[in-house]
């Protein structure tokens, strides 16, 4: 990455630590005709073909945003406080999915409408098949279920008549028969007739965009998280026996002797996955935790959406320039970063890949879809959301000490950073996490084509970047209210 004019600098250098809001891109000649020709694969060893991670935070990563991450190219973290049987469970359930196919909401047809009320928040496209015998009936939607009594039995309201797919379906044969046919959906079956999956026409059209994040097994990837407290390297060993396909080893301040001991233990396991460490905002950090045993660090303090750190403690660093220092600092010894927390719009996520990050983290923008773990939820305006909580809240603590004494618990109760947590509003118009994904992709191709850039290695290289104004940055805002 390079800055726009030597004026700007202090011996190469900005006069002051930058946000992403503080800098912008300069356009530059290109040999990219399309979007679809660059290549968004990581290339630091996770196997990821998008360069998005789903951050490790309770409200946002679970099994159905894993599924769908990974499908679509990208990679989520289970949080470091779920107990380890679950994550098993959890790991299991994600690599036993199909890798273009959805898994459905499935009822039978004797169940009812409040059943399925109850599950449809599940699923971005709001709809269930019904099965008897293995094999699929009907669909049921949102729409049967209005004004309809809640006892009634899914049977007598669902949409029969249904199209079925092959499960040898061409991804772009089964959108021209979704098309053909008006039919937004369908299920899969197999030769049997059995379901076998689920496929939207949106989704078999996604299916031409992206390549799944897939193992050497051909399942779809998925990450696990731990802190440095308790017996570190036993659980290692526990998640890398489950078969996650990286390990993350988290705590607010990477840098320091409890995280190198963890990271010095971990590696002595021999680990065949990649180990990513955090969180460091400086060089020397960085130097520190991949001598110590990473493969990737983990970049950011205090620029989360949920996080209270720097308003508490004072300490952080913004985020554009802690993520160019740290990268090259970890290019020094031909590893990577990946840049966590701060993106809230898909010129962030563009800018620091642009400053060197292999991946970007992505937390509480994801918590607000259907696929995060939260109970959809309705304000007094009739807007659904999601709760969303930052892992140092009231909430996220009392999970991590829920087998602590009441006296222990009492006592950390006093040095919580604060509420830390949110309603997240899911976008009307992206309320799924693929929709978001959709939006995010199609930004930093667009970057890399102003850049003139192939790959995201080449982006890094060809990037000019200056330094703007705050008039700059709202200057570059659209204004959808008019005048």
């Amino acid at each position: 990455m390079h800055f726009l004019t030597e004026h700007q600098l202090n011996e190469g250098r900005p006069p002051y630590d930058l946000t992403y809001d503080d800098v912008f891109m300069v356009p530059r000649r290109s040999a990219v005709s399309s979007r679809y020709d660059v290549d968004l694969a990581a290339g630091d060893g996770s196997g990821t073909t998008i360069p998005l991670v789903v951050a490790n935070m309770t409200a946002v990563s679970g099994r159905r945003m894993a599924e769908t991450m990974a499908r679509r190219g990208g990679l989520s973290v289970l949080p470091q406080d779920i107990p380890l049987d679950v994550v098993a469970e959890v790991v299991s359930w994600v690599k036993g999915r199909h890798p273009v196919f959805e898994t459905p909401i499935t009822l039978e047809p004797h169940l009812t409408v409040s059943d399925a009320v109850a599950l449809l928040p599940k699923r971005a496209h709001r709809a269930a098949v019904v099965v008897e015998d293995g094999k699929p009936v009907g669909i049921i939607t949102e729409a049967d279920c209005e004004g309809v009594d809640r006892f009634t039995q899914v049977g007598q309201v669902m949409t029969t008549g249904i199209v079925t797919l092959p499960s040898d379906v061409d991804v772009k044969a089964a959108f021209e028969t979704l098309s053909s046919t008006r039919h937004r959906l369908a299920p899969v079956v197999d030769t049997d007739g059995a379901l076998v999956g689920l496929l939207t026409r949106l989704g078999a059209l996604r299916s031409t965009i992206y390549q799944p994040a897939l193992d050497g097994s051909g399942r779809l990837r998925v990450a696990a998280a731990i802190g440095v407290n308790g017996d570190v390297a036993a659980k290692a060993r526990t998640l890398l026996e489950i078969g996650v396909d990286c390990l993350v080893v988290d705590t607010a301040h990477g840098h320091q002797e409890r995280m190198i001991e963890a990271l010095r233990a971990i590696r002595a396991l021999g680990p065949s996955v990649p180990i990513v460490a955090g969180n460091v905002v400086s060089a020397e950090g960085t130097h520190d935790l991949i001598e110590a045993g990473a493969d990737i660090i983990k970049v950011g303090v205090g620029p989360g959406a949920m996080c209270t750190t720097r308003m508490m403690t004072g300490v952080g660093r913004p985020q554009f320039s802690a993520v160019l220092e740290c990268s090259a600092a970890a290019a020094e010894h031909g590893k990577h970063v990946w840049a966590d927390g701060g993106v809230r719009h898909p010129r962030d996520v563009a800018l620091a890949l642009a400053a060197g990050a292999s991946q970007v983290m992505i937390g509480s923008w994801f918590a607000g879809t259907y696929e995060s773990p939260g109970d959809l939820q309705r304000g007094s305006d009739g807007r659904p959301y999601k709760e969303s909580f930052g892992m140092a809240s009231a909430r996220a603590v009392a999970n991590r000490t829920s087998t602590d004494t009441a006296f222990d618990r009492a006592r950390k109760s006093l040095y919580e950073e604060g509420i830390s947590s949110s309603r997240m509003f899911l976008d009307p118009a992206r309320p799924g996490v693929e929709d978001l994904v959709d939006e995010i992709c199609s930004g930093v191709r667009s970057s890399a084509t102003y850049a003139g850039a192939h790959t995201l290695a080449e982006f890094a290289d060809r990037a000019v970047v200056g330094i703007q104004s705050a008039a700059g940055f709202a200057e570059g805002r659209p204004l959808p209210g008019g005048w």
